[in-house]
């Protein structure tokens, strides 16, 4: 790609490979307008269970759909700069404020395969400004931004806090599991992590500062991790599709390092762990009304702990709470690799699949499981 009367290197960031590697009524049913989601509900399935006045499962708000799109009261269809390229975009960071839009219109396909294969680089959205498309709008799939490469070390960097990005539909380039090439390196007698790591892995949103906001988003197909929150706190990850993000081994849709964050009314498919975290302190979420849609490589919700890490602590984050979270999957919920600083709570879920706390969540001390929705109407 050309650089046409601009310093593209301006807007964007080198990318760094961070420390993650490190690391009784029913509810409307389950209505996916999107089409790579389509292919998730041939069968329509129920999100929440009510009994008595007590709510079990995720329920949608007066936002809109869980997952976004189609009925999302909150989506944008203006800017104060509107674009259809990669350089008018690179040019549109380049000049915008905090306060401002940037528009991609829903029909553009904007292709960073080339600009990341090259270069390595990453688009840098300034502090404040809102990078958006029309999701849901009218029938619009929502602007497309891709990659291609396999080595994409990251496509978008926050380069400072109260950055949201709303409407798009952010593409990476690896929705395989490559269950192969894990046992290979991590097999009896493999060559371990440098073996494993020469094959390529990539990343969707990165940051290390607080107050992102992600809504209305599908985001695919990232090998590491679809949104990587590496520092800060506050961050709102809500009204999104996030899927096929299940390269074994990694393969997260929401990664935390000494991030913390709130998580809902997203659906989750084909991750290896939709939330995880390295369970440093500071790490922890509060996940609520997410669905869980089936299909997981692995457990649904997860936390590292020390012995992951090798630090000799059996630290496994700070605070979790997991409420009110549909898991229609036969995988694990939530497994916390150790023991919270404070505390991690999971009540309120609704776990059709599973028959007790045992065979839903693995933890040690400091995580209580309570008044969880099981199989055969069981609450426990």
């Amino acid at each position: 790609m050309g650089t046409k009367n601009f310093n593209r290197r301006q807007f964007v960031t080198a990318a760094s490979l961070g420390s993650l590697a490190a690391l009784s009524s029913i509810s409307p049913a389950i209505a996916i307008e999107s089409n790579s989601a389509a292919e998730y509900a041939k069968k329509e399935k129920p999100t929440w269970k009510k009994i008595g006045n007590t709510i079990y499962g995720a329920k949608a708000d007066e936002t809109g759909p869980i997952g976004g799109g189609k009925g999302y009261t909150k989506v944008i269809t203006s800017g104060d700069y509107t674009v259809d390229t990669l350089e008018s975009l690179i040019d549109a960071l380049a000049k915008a404020k905090s306060g401002q839009v940037i528009f991609i219109p829903g029909d553009k396909i904007i292709d960073m395969t080339t600009f990341i294969y090259i270069d390595k680089i990453m688009l840098k959205i300034p502090g404040g400004v809102t990078l958006a498309s029309d999701r849901g709008h009218n029938g619009s799939a929502g602007a497309q931004i891709t990659s291609d490469s396999l080595d994409t070390p990251g496509m978008i960097s926050i380069e400072g806090p109260g950055v949201r990005i709303s409407g798009i539909r952010l593409q990476g380039p690896n929705s395989k599991r490559y269950l192969d090439h894990h046992k290979r390196a991590f097999g009896p007698g493999g060559p371990g992590h440098t073996y494993y790591y020469k094959f390529p892995t990539s990343r969707g949103i990165i940051t290390k500062f607080g107050n992102l906001e992600i809504d209305n988003c599908e985001i695919s197909a990232f090998a590491n991790a679809g949104v990587s929150l590496q520092k800060g706190t506050g961050s709102h990850i809500h009204h999104n599709l996030i899927h096929k993000c299940q390269y074994n081994g990694l393969g997260y849709g929401v990664s935390h390092d000494e991030a913390s964050s709130t998580i809902e009314f997203n659906h989750f498919n084909e991750n290896r762990h939709s939330l995880a975290g390295t369970g440093r302190p500071g790490c922890g979420y509060i996940a609520r009304n997410n669905v869980e849609l089936g299909i997981s490589l692995s457990h649904n919700f997860d936390m590292h702990g020390g012995r992951d890490r090798k630090d000799n602590t059996t630290i496994a984050g700070t605070t979790m709470e997991m409420y009110n979270n549909t898991f229609l999957g036969p995988q694990r919920a939530v497994v916390i690799r150790g023991v919270p600083q404070d505390k991690c709570e999971v009540h309120h879920n609704w776990m059709p699949t599973h028959k007790d706390a045992a065979s839903a969540v693995r933890a040690e001390e400091k995580t209580y499981t309570t008044n969880n929705l099981y199989a055969d109407g069981k609450v426990t």
